[in-house]
């Protein structure tokens, strides 16, 4: 089980990406997704190109030293949410395809499967692949207060930066809270996968887990916001920058990653 612990940790290794400027990174994360989401729905290169990329980015991770099984734990729990969505497509006829193929295949229910929808539904799921390993080499190589740091000199709106850096101090102390609950449940032998006990019983369980939770966590909202509003918030005297510049290998990385890229697209 990977915990937000162990993601954190995995940040505060040294290595050549981990020195990075957190803007460079910032930067170089969204240019891979926007550059991945403008590729063509359905084209005949869109496999080789996505897969060069996710080698490039593989690349980067074997450089940056990070644990192998974490990372790609994270990217295994990420995905279902775009494996379902990817899965459906070849059922599906989208109204962007004029003339479809169907599938020499026959299936209940009336269920045809064309060439179109196979290859928009493999490019979406690879599509989705290299976006999540771009975001996860991100926050793995990156500390969330500089990551929020880097957006906010960025020029993000400030509400966005304040809920994010607000989450990011906050988010740790509320798995703890959640950690002891748990602790507390298996000390008494509470299991929720016990078929000895009523399903109802222990779904109320776990429903009084998470009102605790919430409880808690509007409680801890409470006294921070008094505890700010008396430290003089919102007087325009609460934002604390890190005092770093882009230096040379920041810019060479950035250029090295553009020059990939677009060698890439153009010649593969």
């Amino acid at each position: 089980m990977v915990t937000l612990t162990d993601i954190e940790r995995e940040s505060y290794k040294n290595s050549p990406i981990h020195r990075l400027d957190p803007r460079v990174k910032l930067l170089f994360a969204l240019a891979i997704i926007i550059y991945v989401v403008s590729l063509p729905r359905i084209h005949e290169k869109n496999m080789i190109h996505l897969f060069a990329i996710e080698v490039y980015l593989l690349l980067l991770v074997l450089v940056s030293g990070l644990d192998l099984r974490y990372f790609f734990l994270r990217i295994v729990a990420i995905l279902p949410f775009g494996l379902g969505i990817a899965l459906i497509q070849p059922f599906l006829r989208p109204s962007f395809i004029e003339n479809y193929t169907l599938y020499p295949v026959d299936l209940p229910l009336g269920l045809s499967i064309t060439y179109e929808g196979l290859a928009f539904g493999s490019t979406l799921l690879a599509k989705f692949l290299v976006c999540i390993t771009a975001i996860v080499l991100l926050s793995s190589t990156t500390r969330l207060r500089d990551m929020v740091s880097a957006a906010d000199r960025m020029g993000i709106p400030r509400e966005f930066t304040l809920l994010l850096s607000m989450m990011v101090r906050y988010l740790f102390l509320f798995w703890a809270v959640l950690k002891r609950i748990r602790i507390a449940q298996q000390t008494r032998l509470f299991d929720i996968w016990n078929k000895d006990v009523p399903r109802r019983w222990a779904i109320e369980q776990v429903g009084n887990s998470m009102s605790a939770i919430f409880i808690r966590s509007y409680e801890q909202g409470e006294r921070t916001y008094i505890s700010m509003l008396c430290r003089g918030y919102g007087r325009g005297y609460e934002k604390a920058y890190y005092r770093t510049k882009i230096r040379i290998p920041d810019i060479f990385f950035l250029l090295l990653s553009a020059c990939c890229i677009l060698y890439i697209h153009l010649y593969i």
